[in-house]
């Protein structure tokens, strides 16, 4: 069956084909015209679809690209958060410096799909924040806050209008407690979204309700399926099949590890129809929903208006046909135009049903959009703009260039340019061009001022400066805005970045002379001086009260030290102290993270520029000795380090022949045997330390980490899977350490149940399902009303030494600075130590 289906495949292929290597052989192309096929194929439905999520990287990126680059679909997936409790796989941002990422990855990988993304987190540290896994709806709507979350869903439902709803998983308990209070708001909006009673206040600010047409949930297979859909064909287009293409977009989520290299077969979506308000005929995905406007015109019952429609749906389906002759689409394409505007006059003027009259002007509305984006294509206008920085502070003059390029073969006329700015900005509004001749370049230079007040930047707002082109054919205009290239940011003159930023003081062992980097980056363009100080709680002393530094130029950084001493008799308690600088009476007091990586634009997350101290005692061995095997993922050897212990980072070199022997303990990094193939490679060697008398720490791995529970470890030990269901999400839930006179909880540390208090996020991840009989346990723990786990500390002897596997999130504890985490994770690491 699949050597025929490949056969078939091969065939269509070549025959879908024919006419289309004819078409562009004419036009001296060697490739399919993408981006015009893109602009083009919307034209041929009227029809809407919304995915709905929780997190990003939770669209069906298979079903979405069918729908949307395979039928021309109007397709949008709405995810409620930015993805902050997540895991990084691509650097070290946690937190809102993750949500950005992923935000980022999930435009990135709407743009290869052709889908609009939305979220209803608004800005960073928004309420509807991810806070880690919940395997608990109500859990996640308390946190979120149901209201506001409701609130923004039923908006954006009113707003973008969707006919189809599908959420992207049921709501069982198996699942994330995230998805499953997606699923379940997306459920009761079917209803509320059409009640005028619903946030009423919605409807007064000009929205109007919206009756969503279906409701679908994805279904587990063909039995429990009312819809089965075929969705793995071949696109010569894009020269791939769809799911093949939603995987392309899938790459983008890189700081998840996500995509993979599929074959082309076929595939079906599997779906259950769960609620409809039209008549549906079972198995028909689409039934009762108008699919373009020549069914549109079987709905109104102006024979004049349904005759019209039907005109213009034929009109649209001949541009269509004209693919990828650009000069005749442009021409065709304007004519379209004017008639669309005909024929939302006559809809307007049309005595019919409203809810069946506001559905087709916006479906109408609809089709002008697309309209406008075929013309933009096909005219061939290229547009290129500079600007003199992407960086700008208050009170800058800087300029903008756009080159405006002509690559079709039509003259186009009335060509004009213009800066969408904010409103308080100082520009040149627009410039223009009579008519630009095929092959002829435009340049255009504007000069723009921003305010001396302008808001800094804030990752989720819109592009503070976009750029705009109208020109004229056949007596109607298009308008094209677009973005730059890169990230528009207004920032602070100064940033100061303190090193470290968390500073731990061990009152068993105080520090003296703690050494305080502040780097100081100049964003100003020219010349700054400051003078950089720390505002030290009271007792605490430095070397000095202030340094200065100068800077000639944008981004040039200089770095100054502090040394620092707490009292000699501090006591518990959080010490937190700002980094300040002074420059030209003005104050700056905050840290810009630079969020850079070469498959999403740059960003930029500003906040407080403070130490964040805790002090509390730590006691360790006096010489003990360890090795860290980084994995990219955590930064705990930096946290231990900084807390006085004698950490040494292992280098690939380090693991494949270096002396290992001379350290106490070796720890590896959270899910290190994925990030570090040599530790993979090397694992023989850590083993045989282990064996010899050393002792090995393992932190928390996934399943598929490059893991093999049969000999990764010395002894059998095989993660939990599916890993949904193999973690304790309550960061407050009761521990019971089992053997509690084991060293691990008396040495050099006491441990009591307040060491197990004020943890963040959750208590473990990905707790081990089994493991070999040599393996001890040392804590139990659960979830409200479930089983509990042992698994969370194993340990065994190997030879020897003792091989320590532990899935708690001792680097979330520790990147917190909570002091229990700190004392426990010591212990694991001075076992056998005295």
């Amino acid at each position: 069956m699949r050597k025929l289906f490949m056969v078939f495949l091969s065939l269509a292929l070549v025959l879908s084909l024919l006419p289309m290597q004819s078409s562009l052989a004419n036009e001296n192309q060697d490739e399919a015209d993408v981006d015009l096929w893109n602009a083009l194929k919307p034209l041929s439905t009227t029809v809407s679809f919304l995915n709905t999520g929780a997190h990003p990287d939770d669209e069906r990126s298979d079903f979405l690209a069918y729908l949307s680059r395979g039928l021309g679909v109007q397709t949008s997936s709405m995810i409620a958060n930015r993805g902050e409790g997540g895991q990084n796989e691509i650097g070290t941002e946690l937190g809102n410096g993750l949500g950005i990422i992923r935000s980022n990855e999930m435009i990135e990988a709407s743009k290869i799909t052709g889908v609009k993304a939305y979220h209803l987190s608004e800005t960073t540290s928004d309420p509807i924040y991810d806070f880690g896994f919940s395997k608990s709806p109500e859990e996640t709507l308390e946190k979120w806050g149901e209201d506001l979350t409701y609130e923004r869903f039923i908006r954006l439902i009113r707003t973008y209008k969707p006919d189809i709803v599908m959420p992207s998983f049921q709501d069982v308990e198996s699942q994330h407690g995230h998805h499953r209070a997606i699923t379940e708001l997306t459920h009761k909006a079917f209803e509320d979204a059409a009640d005028p009673s619903v946030y009423p206040e919605q409807l007064e600010e000009g929205l109007d309700v919206w009756q969503v047409k279906k409701l679908y949930l994805p279904a587990d297979s063909e039995e429990t399926a009312t819809t089965s859909i075929e969705i793995g064909d071949y696109d010569p287009v894009y020269g791939m099949t769809y799911p093949q293409l939603g995987e392309e977009s899938r790459y983008m989520h890189k700081s998840q590890g996500m995509g993979r290299d599929i074959p082309a077969e076929p595939r079906q979506t599997h779906l259950e129809l769960i609620t409809s308000s039209v008549d549906h005929e079972a198995g028909k995905f689409f039934s009762g929903i108008p699919y373009n406007l020549a069914d549109w015109a079987e709905k109104v019952p102006n024979r004049g208006l349904s005759k019209h429609l039907e005109k213009l749906q034929q009109d649209l389906e001949r541009i269509i046909e004209l693919y990828p002759n650009r000069e005749e689409i442009l021409s065709d394409t304007h004519k379209a135009l004017k008639q669309v505007e005909k024929v939302l006059k006559m809809t307007q003027r049309t005595n019919m049903d409203e809810n069946i009259k506001n559905d087709l002007i916006h479906k109408l509305e609809l089709k002008k959009e697309q309209l406008q984006e075929v013309s933009f294509v096909s005219s061939s206008l290229h547009i290129n703009t500079e600007i003199e920085s992407n960086v700008l502070t208050q009170g800058e003059e800087t300029q903008v260039t756009m080159r405006v390029s002509n690559e079709g073969n039509k003259k186009l006329k009335h060509v004009e340019t213009s800066l969408i700015t904010p409103e308080s900005w100082v520009s040149e509004k627009s410039q223009s061009f009579k008519h630009l001749d095929p092959g002829q370049t435009g340049t255009v230079v504007f000069t723009v001022t921003v305010p001396d007040d302008q808001q800094y930047y804030q990752p989720y707002d819109r592009p503070i400066l976009q750029t705009q082109i109208t020109f004229k054919e056949k007596g109607t205009t298009t308008t094209k805005v677009q973005e730059l290239d890169n990230t528009v940011s207004v920032l602070p003159d100064l940033s100061l970045q303190a090193g470290p930023d968390k500073l731990t003081i061990n009152t068993a062992d105080i520090q003296e002379d703690i050494p305080i980097s502040v780097k100081v980056k100049n964003y100003f363009d020219g010349e700054k001086d400051a003078q950089v100080s720390l505002n030290l709680p009271e007792g605490w002393t430095s070397d000095a009260a202030e340094k200065q530094v100068a800077f000639t130029e944008r981004f040039e950084e200089e770095e100054v030290v502090f040394y620092i001493n707490p009292p000699s008799d501090i006591e518990d308690g959080d010490y937190s102290f700002d980094v300040v600088a002074n420059a030209e009476g003005k104050t700056y007091n905050t840290t810009v993270q630079e969020i850079k990586y070469d498959h999403i634009n740059d960003s930029y997350y500003q906040y407080p520029s403070t130490v964040n101290t805790v002090a509390f005692e730590l006691l360790k061995p006096d010489n003990l000795k360890v090795g860290y095997i980084e994995s990219g993922f955590d930064e705990v050897a930096d946290y231990l380090f900084e807390a006085g212990i004698d950490v040494t980072k292992l280098t690939e070199e380090d693991l494949a022949s270096g002396d290992l022997s001379q350290y106490d303990t070796i720890v590896s990094g959270i899910r290190a045997y994925l990030s570090r193939e040599d530790l993979v490679q090397n694992n023989e060697r850590l083993l045989e330390y282990v064996e010899n008398g050393g002792h090995f720490v393992v932190q928390y791995h996934k399943p598929g980490d490059n893991w093999n529970p049969d000999n990764t470890a010395p002894y059998s030990l095989e993660i939990g899977s599916p890993s949904i269901e193999w973690r304790v999400t309550d960061e407050a839930a009761d521990v019971t350490v089992t053997q509690p006179d084991h060293e691990f909880f008396n040495y050099p540390n006491n441990i009591t149940n307040s060491d197990w208090d004020n943890w963040v996020q959750e208590r473990g991840l990905y707790f081990p399902m089994n493991w070999d009989d040599r393996f001890e346990t040392f804590v139990s723990m659960a979830d409200p009303n479930e089983d509990p786990f042992t698994s969370g500390i194993l340990s065994a002897n190997y030879g020897e030494g003792t091989y320590t596997y532990t899935n708690l999130v001792f680097y979330r504890q520790i990147d917190n600075q909570v002091p229990g985490a700190y004392r426990i994770f010591t212990n694991l690491i001075s076992y056998g130590a005295e």
